[in-house]
């Protein structure tokens, strides 16, 4: 595939702390790190700008957290910690890849990681360096989800990817449902109205008041990436 026929040329990827950790119950597995990276390597060189956020879940929940009574704000800082030991992970990642990559975090993370700088990373993605966003927004009370939608418009991503385990949105869990339907596309105002759980609420609004495309797909599938950064969503759902 060209970089002619790509139909989106910055993104960002949202992947979940899950993809780090394989078939573990918790941490991080090298076979399954390299299996990220080697899967938004194969995009890059594609000459796609690419953008990432990565969740916590393989590290911390921060809901769960507060659920079993930890102060919510406490439990959301030990995430956007988890997020950021999540980044550190894959830079090394990446870099043993040969890709070059940069950690902005939300909050001062010095030595560890830069705080956010919106010039340098925009400076970073015009020359094909992946960068990666760490610590959620830098407050407590939202995901990862508002993180990617907020970072995706303020360095100017055409969609954000949410890489999840089935390849798009259906009718119906397609897991549990033989007979769910498959969307390729969605409207924003459709999406609301199927009550489909695209992304958080607060990311949605941010997405849907700026016409920032969602674009849901498999992940785990292989090339599945490069497809919907070329329009083909036969493995995955936009909403727009």
């Amino acid at each position: 595939m060209s970089e002619s026929k790509l139909l989106y040329k910055r993104v960002l990827l949202k992947i979940s702390g899950e993809a780090l950790k394989g078939r573990q119950e918790h941490g991080f597995s090298q076979d399954a790190v390299a299996d990220v990276v080697a899967r938004i390597k194969e995009a890059l060189d594609l000459g796609v700008e690419i953008a990432l956020v990565v969740g916590a879940g393989n590290i911390w929940r921060g809901l769960a957290g507060s659920r079993g009574g930890m102060d919510r704000v406490t439990a959301d800082h030990m995430g956007m910690l988890a997020t950021t030991m999540n980044a550190l992970c894959l830079k090394d990642a990446f870099r043993q890849a040969g890709v070059k990559c940069h950690v902005h975090c939300a909050v001062p993370m010095m030595p560890f990681a830069k705080q956010f700088d919106r010039e340098l990373a925009l400076e970073q993605l015009s020359s094909g360096e992946l960068v990666i966003f760490a610590g959620g927004t830098g407050s407590p009370y939202f995901t990862t989800d508002t993180t990617a939608a907020l970072r995706a418009l303020e360095t100017g991503c055409q969609a954000v990817m949410k890489a999840t385990k089935v390849n798009g949105i259906y009718t119906a869990d397609p897991m549990k449902d033989k007979n769910a339907v498959k969307f390729d596309t969605l409207s924003f105002k459709e999406a609301v109205a199927g009550h489909f759980a695209v992304m958080d609420s607060a990311a949605f609004s941010l997405c849907a008041d700026n016409n920032l495309h969602i674009i849901v797909f498999n992940f785990s599938e292989d090339g599945a990436l490069c497809k919907v950064l070329a329009g083909d969503y036969s493995v995955g759902t936009v909403v727009s």
